[in-house]
Order: structure tokens, then C-alpha cells, then sequence
């Protein structure tokens, strides 16, 4: 009997224990990214030449649960399927503070929305800012939103105009766990 009583704690306690693990997961979301899809305030503008009628506006994100040790974010928005042979960055954004839990939606490019010494690098569009999705006409691209928590406070050498190969080099040599968002985006 103690033994069956020792062997069903045991199971009990392992169960309660991986149920603690599971509600501690790096997660990321949107209020503003329903159904995998970005909303058209969200989508590029006809400014970029591209062909969508969006207004550029990123969205707001919300993260919870962020590793042991976290002293930073970077946030990146990749598309995936762009027709480049390596992908497109829609946005960075870096030295995101380790205080923080979200991001407002509409950040401009220069900054204002960001807090602390949080930054947005070049994109693949040549500069800093919230470049919106716009898959040519007739396809449906994935786009990932990367949040990335970092063992550093702030990516030295990192500065608006870096490339987002540089970027990224940094981000992965500090990074202590991600968290995604998928979204799937038609034209």
C-alpha cells in the first residue's frame, strides 16, 4: 500500500510540475494579428511602390514569460517567401528593455512609441522603420514576428543604420529564447 501511495504522489507531482512548465512558455501575441493575418492598417503603403494600400502602422505586441537572465529584446518582422532568395525584414527593432511586456502599435520611424534605449535598425527596405507586408499579387507569403530575449542590456555596436545581417548576427550570439508569431498573408 505505502508503495502504490509513494508511486501515485510521485505521478501527481510530476504531473503538477510539467503543468507549472507548460503555463511558463516565452510566448508572443497581438490583439491586432487575427487569424494569422495582419490587419490592412498593418499592410504597406503606396508609398513603398509595391501595389498595397496599407498604412505602415506595426502592431501592437504583448510577451509574456520571458527566460531566466533576460536584459533585452529585439523584435523582427520576416518575410519569408519574398522573392530575394534570402527572405525580406519588414522591421527591427532592438534594446527593447528588459522591463518591458509589449510594444504600442504605430511606432514611427523615428522612434516615438519605443521606450528606453530601444531602437529600430535598417530594414530591408534601406531604412529604420515599420515596413508593412505586401505579397505580389496572386500569393500568400509567411511572414514570422520574432521576439528574441537577449543575456545583454544593449547590442554594442548596434546603431540605427546597421544592416539586418549585422543585426542578426548580434541578436543570435546573445539570444536566450524566442517567441513567435506565424501570419499569412494574401494579395
Amino acid at each position: 500500500m505505502n508503495t502504490k501511495f509513494n508511486t501515485i504522489t510521485s505521478i501527481a507531482a510530476f504531473c503538477f510540475a510539467g503543468s507549472v512548465h507548460a503555463s511558463t512558455v516565452f510566448t508572443l501575441s497581438s490583439p491586432q494579428i487575427t487569424q494569422s493575418h495582419f490587419a490592412q492598417d498593418q499592410l504597406s503603403s503606396t508609398a513603398y511602390g509595391f501595389g498595397c494600400e496599407g498604412n505602415n502602422r506595426s502592431p501592437k505586441l504583448m510577451w509574456s514569460n520571458p527566460p531566466a537572465g533576460t536584459q533585452s529584446y529585439a523584435l523582427q518582422v520576416y518575410d519569408r517567401d519574398a522573392p530575394t532568395g534570402l527572405g525580406w525584414v519588414h522591421w527591427q527593432v532592438v534594446n527593447i528593455p528588459a522591463s518591458s511586456l509589449s510594444l504600442v502599435g504605430g511606432i514611427t520611424p523615428d522612434n516615438k512609441g519605443l521606450t528606453g534605449s530601444a531602437i529600430q535598425t535598417r530594414t530591408d527596405f534601406g531604412v529604420p522603420g515599420y515596413a508593412g507586408a505586401c505579397p505580389p499579387a496572386g500569393q500568400t507569403h509567411h511572414y514570422i514576428i520574432t521576439l528574441t530575449a537577449l543575456k545583454v542590456a544593449k547590442l554594442a555596436n548596434i546603431t540605427a543604420d546597421s544592416t539586418p545581417a549585422m543585426v542578426g548576427y548580434n541578436v543570435n550570439a546573445n539570444a536566450l529564447g524566442t517567441a513567435h508569431i506565424d501570419v499569412y498573408q494574401s494579395r
